[in-house]
């Protein structure tokens, strides 16, 4: 397990657990697996299409998203919700320009809309990604919540993560 920093409500920094799925100096020293391309892409989304950063036994969990399960941790310091939108960096924050201070409004979540909506499609880049967590954040509910929650287990079991 490792934790990482991400920001949280309020824009509050935060420490998520995590499963570790990469190589132990993967984030540090990113430059040593990824070339050109792939760096630039991770500088913008913080993913890799085909990540070659990413153990064996990481695609797995990463796939089922059980490198997830520590944040349950986080739900018990109160720092994340189970159903949210997901806990960014810093530097991801300001994505949402304007609706920065909307989008961190709320606790974030281990799973939510982005998660099992387009997920991997929705990116920073192309703007899908904040539209979609600003949706969940202007019509979140308990009905919403419902979905979300039972819309997890398609992509855990469907395989959609990277």
């Amino acid at each position: 397990m490792f934790r990482q920093r991400r920001i949280g409500k309020d824009g509050r920094e935060i420490r998520i657990w995590k499963f570790r799925s990469m190589f132990s100096d993967a984030h540090d020293h990113p430059e040593r697996y990824l070339d050109e391309a792939q760096m630039a892409q991770w500088a913008r989304e913080q993913k890799v299409s085909g990540d070659p950063r990413i153990t064996r036994i990481g695609r797995f969990i990463r796939k089922t998203s059980l490198d997830e399960v520590p944040q349950f941790l986080n739900v018990l310091m109160g720092d994340m919700s189970v159903i949210g939108p997901r806990p960014v960096t810093l530097e991801e924050t300001y994505e949402f320009g304007d609706d920065r201070d909307e989008a961190l409004s709320v606790r974030p979540g281990i799973t939510g809309w982005w998660q099992v909506t387009d997920r991997n499609d929705a990116t920073w880049a192309n703007g899908r990604r904040q539209e979609l967590e600003l949706w969940y954040v202007r019509n979140m509910g308990l009905a919403t919540d419902a979905r979300v929650f039972l819309e997890t287990f398609g992509a855990m079991f469907g395989g959609t993560g990277r």
